[in-house]
């Protein structure tokens, strides 16, 4: 029985319990945590991101699978906290300030972290000030902003504005998502990238980590 194969497929059906009880025989079996992370838990959600992507499966589906990983990483966490597996990498998540939907903001918090990310979520109606000070704080190289409101949106610039005025450009990159914003927006106000969906989302993460 291929295990991490079993910790994967679990995953992809939503199944909480079998993922935890294929992560706890993965370990007992003597495969590392960073194995069962990288090629049982992401595998299996880099697969969910792929088939949410292609319209093949919807939104209740990813969040059942985003709790079955957390059931396997409940198991792993505090044995890659022993040894020294660095997550890759922390991103700063809020809904802008006068913006209190957050539906959105959560599910694109759900699949970075079903991407290996460490989330630091701000939740809503979030001050720019708040955004930049939290990335710093938390040494985030990411800030993710989300905006359903076109009367909010020019909270976003005030964000990339602020970055500007700290010295922060280069340090600090910024994506922008939500229903009313396009990428002709995000080019507008000097966002690093933008995200039209969670899984977009996530490459566009993923592009703006790799270009360190």
């Amino acid at each position: 029985m291929d295990l991490l194969l079993e910790v994967s497929s679990s995953l992809l059906d939503g199944d909480e319990e079998r993922v935890a009880d294929f992560t706890g025989r993965a370990l007992e079996a003597g495969l590392s945590p960073k194995e069962i992370l990288d090629e049982g838990l992401l595998a299996g959600m880099a697969i969910v991101s792929e088939r949410f992507k292609a319209h093949e499966i919807f939104l209740p589906e990813v969040l059942m699978a985003a709790k079955a990983m957390y059931a396997g990483m409940d198991k792993i966490k505090p044995l890659l906290a022993e040894q020294g597996v660095a997550s890759r990498g922390k991103i700063v998540l809020g809904s802008v300030r006068g913006d209190l939907h957050d539906i959105g903001k959560n599910l694109v918090g759900v699949m970075l972290k079903g991407a290996g990310f460490e989330i630091i979520d701000l939740g809503n109606d979030v001050a720019p000030e708040r955004f930049v000070s939290a990335a710093q704080e938390e040494g985030a190289p990411v800030i993710g902003m989300s905006a359903l409101l076109t009367t909010t949106m020019a909270a976003m610039e005030g964000v990339v504005n602020l970055i500007e005025q700290e010295g922060l450009a280069g340090k600090i990159k910024t994506i922008v998502g939500g229903a009313p914003v396009s990428q002709e927006f995000a080019d507008k106000i000097g966002a690093d990238a933008h995200g039209f969906d969670a899984a977009s989302a996530v490459d566009r993460v993923n592009a703006l980590i790799s270009e360190d």
